[in-house]
């Protein structure tokens, strides 16, 4: 008997233990604490085209769990739909006004009526709305007896069955194309009856025109508006058939300010970003002559030739070659308006040859963009690291330089200059450009000594730093170091109280603020290259 109690005591207790655990798991509501209230309620119908009036209804929203649905007809009781399930009715026709009632999980309700024609005559009056915006098209409909409307957007026409939207009288719904280009939008009208109506929209979309303008974005709509005499059109380069640029002929008689707005009158898709530090744009311009008055003009789309505008011009200087033209808006052409950070700019015209009566001259213009930030003179110790100064060097004598990465630092950046074959022995590079640097170089009897970091190919080669007034190249002094490593970053140091063989002695007089580096100074070039960094005034 003892045996009997001790089994049955060992069967009962797992039951106890799981007992315990379910009546544990029950009373934890957190999950309703934490549920998301209702909201978005709507409803779709989908009603037979076989005049049965046989709808399928089905409710969806945020949050639900349950839905009433009311047939809005002679039915009494509501119908219990749970969420992402559909229900079906048989309606003779009429019009009716069927109402959902989303419940959640909070004991929240949220209640919509949706109107529900069912006719088993075929649509009439079907009328569409379709409006584009860059690549989004959106549609919506109406039509006398239509209880749903198929869309057909017209960019999968190579799958079968050809997918649809379904879309209710009086709502919008929104398709994105993935390209630009020109569509159908076809809109089928739906009854409980077999007969449809349909209409077709020709659509065309692509994105609207913004900074910077290459003219290379398939999907951009590069549409020009000309005006005064102009012809412009998509070409190509006609120096690189690879590249696809602006055309604009200023046509025999055309105005002496026939111009092309760049692009639609709704101008850029964002703001062109003008501001007190930056009021300079580039383009890069083909003309036929030199001397040209261009002009390039910013306005407001929405308030355009209102006062809203700023406006300057630059002079080509070459013919039949691409140049880059710098449009300095902090000085807008004589008679015209100033620039304003109150005004929005987002609209660009470009004049070709201002002032003059068209010829037929054509000219090709692209790559508008803004300027870069305007960049300080080089200054001493010169590092190449700092992104606002200007690191333009002026080689000479054969030599070739770029601002590259260090070969043994990816993180810091220096200049390389190749010495090329058959370069001349006094091939160097001046440091930044005929302005030298921003101050003085202060050279004096108790400081006569700088130091660059060089990465040369070989030991032994003569390294040679000159000095000079930018104004007078006369006042100068040079110097000369030997490298001692190979492959090796080095600290080489210029004393210029020892100045070079057969050169002018230092004068602490004078107003040195120029230095060139020359690199195996004194031997042709036979193509080697050498690295250097950190200039630097001891």
């Amino acid at each position: 008997m003892m045996k009997i109690l001790k089994y049955l005591s060992l069967l009962l207790l797992p039951l106890v233990i799981i007992a315990g655990c379910k009546r544990e798991q029950f009373t934890d509501t957190s999950f309703v604490t934490s549920a998301t209230p209702i909201s978005n309620v709507s409803v779709m119908f989908n009603i037979t085209h076989d005049n049965t009036g046989l709808v399928t209804i089905t409710p969806n929203g945020t949050g639900a769990v349950t839905y009433d649905v009311y047939y809005g007809d002679a039915t009494v009781s509501p119908a219990s739909v749970p969420s992402g399930q559909s229900i079906t009715h048989t309606y003779a026709e009429g019009n009716y006004q069927v109402k959902i009632v989303g419940h959640d999980m909070k004991g929240g309700t949220l209640t919509i009526t949706q109107p529900l024609v069912v006719s088993f005559l075929a649509p009439q009056n079907l009328a569409t709305k379709v409006s584009t915006s860059n690549l989004t098209v959106n549609v919506s409909a109406t039509a006398k007896y239509a209880t749903l409307f198929k869309v057909y957007f017209g960019d999968s026409t190579n799958i079968t069955p050809i997918p649809s939207t379904n879309m209710l009288p009086g709502v919008t719904i929104t398709h994105n194309y993935v390209s630009a280009g020109t569509y159908i939008v076809k809109v089928i009208a739906l009854s409980g009856g077999a007969a449809t109506t349909q209409h077709l929209d020709t659509i065309k979309v692509s994105k609207q025109i913004n900074l910077p303008v290459t003219f290379e974005d398939a999907n951009a709509n590069y549409t020009m508006s000309d005006f005064g005499g102009n012809a412009s059109s998509l070409a190509i380069d006609p120096q690189n058939a690879a590249n696809h640029v602006m055309k604009s002929i200023k046509t025999a008689g055309a105005q002496t300010w026939a111009g092309t707005t760049i692009g639609t009158a709704a101008g850029f898709a964002s703001v062109i970003p003008l501001n007190a530090a930056n009021l300079k744009m580039t383009v890069m311009v083909y003309s036929p002559a030199a001397g040209l008055d261009i002009k390039l003009k910013l306005d407001n789309h929405a308030n355009a030739n209102n006062g809203l505008s700023v406006e300057t011009d630059v002079k080509s200087t070459v013919a039949n070659q691409w140049e880059t033209l710098t449009f300095d808006f902090s000085k807008p052409a004589s008679g015209t308006a100033a620039w304003s950070a109150s005004n929005t700019y987002d609209l660009a015209s470009i004049f070709f040859d201002f002032g003059n009566n068209g010829t037929g001259s054509t000219f090709y213009f692209d790559n508008l963009m803004m300027a870069p930030p305007s960049l300080s003179q080089i200054s001493l110790p010169t590092t190449f690291d700092d992104a606002t100064v200007d690191y333009t060097v002026t080689d000479f004598g054969g030599n070739t330089s770029a601002l590259v990465t260090d070969p043994v630092n990816s993180s810091n950046h220096v200049i390389k200059s190749i010495k090329t074959s058959g370069a001349q022995v006094w091939a160097g590079t001046t440091i930044g450009t005929a302005l030298g640097f921003s101050s003085m170089i202060p050279v004096s009897a108790s400081h006569t000594k700088m130091s660059v970091k060089v990465y040369s190919p070989a030991a032994g080669l003569h390294i040679r730093l000159k000095i000079e007034d930018h104004t007078d190249g006369s006042k100068s002094v040079e110097t000369e170091a030997l490298t001692t490593v190979a492959n090796q970053w080095e600290t080489l140091t210029f004393d210029f109280s020892n100045q070079a063989s057969g050169t002018t002695a230092v004068n602490y007089s004078y107003h040195y603020d120029k230095a060139s580096i020359f690199f195996d100074f004194g031997n042709a070039g036979s193509g080697s290259v050498f690295y250097w960094d950190s200039v630097t005034f001891l």
